[in-house]
């Protein structure tokens, strides 16, 4: 009989995520190398916090960059995870979005490419969404899930909410932003298929870096299969209408 997998510790899953090193960058989709890894998504509004939540799961200051401009980033940038010779993982850093200040073409095309990556991207095994949790989930970041919102349901792709700067909430304000968030993201868990997380998350104080480590690791494996049976609710009952 085979014996379970044991149970990796959070030294274990910290120490796989800390092995994060550039890969390519990729200025449009059909750039992105097709490498058979599963993929997982870093996606947030400009000043959320991303590029500090990569770094700080990787530990390191320098894997993403954040623009002086909050905008103005346009690649996605692939990071490879895993041991050296065989990488088990493609981290995605996506464009910030929401930036105001962003050319209005320049928006539009890169809301696109974001939209047709989330939807299309048949490597894509989880997303990672980063919330400031001083504001909650934006109208942008409801419309982001949209994109997903067929392939969430369908079990395809998994999304993990992370609730950044946390250390600036005190106990009660977090508790308070997390139920908030659980209760929104609940309308996207229609099937049994669905698989939706929100953590809190504090680079600065390392709260919930463990945590998120774990899941992405957790996504190494492949996806369970659905069974034939199993559909997606009628596209006129999802979430994607205008709030």
């Amino acid at each position: 009989m085979t014996e379970p997998t044991p149970t990796p510790t959070d030294k274990e899953v910290l120490g796989w995520a800390h092995t994060a090193r550039f890969f390519t960058t990729a200025a449009q989709l059909h750039q992105l190398p097709e490498t058979g890894l599963p993929e997982v998504a870093f996606v947030g509004r400009s000043n959320a916090g991303k590029s500090t939540a990569i770094n700080t799961l990787a530990q390191t200051k320098r894997l993403a960059f954040a623009s002086k401009t909050p905008g103005r980033t346009q690649h996605i940038n692939l990071f490879h995870v895993g041991p050296k010779d065989e990488p088990n993982q493609l981290w995605a850093d996506l464009p910030g979005y929401g930036y105001a200040a962003v050319n209005r073409d320049a928006k539009q095309r890169w809301q696109q490419v974001m939209a047709d990556y989330l939807q299309q991207r048949e490597p894509l095994r989880g997303v990672v969404q980063m919330v400031d949790s001083r504001h909650g989930l934006t109208d942008l970041d409801r419309q982001l899930i949209d994109f997903m919102a067929e392939r969430i349901y369908g079990g395809e792709i998994s999304l993990l909410v992370l609730l950044t700067k946390a250390d600036k909430l005190n106990r009660k304000e977090q508790a308070a932003i997390l139920r908030e968030t659980q209760e929104l993201l609940g309308s996207y868990v229609l099937t049994e298929h669905s698989d939706i997380g929100v953590s809190l998350f504090s680079a600065l104080k390392n709260q919930g870096v463990a945590d998120a480590a774990r899941q992405l690791h957790e996504w190494v494996a492949p996806r369970p299969s659905a069974p034939d049976e199993a559909e997606a609710p009628d596209s006129s009952e999802s979430p994607t209408a205008d709030r």
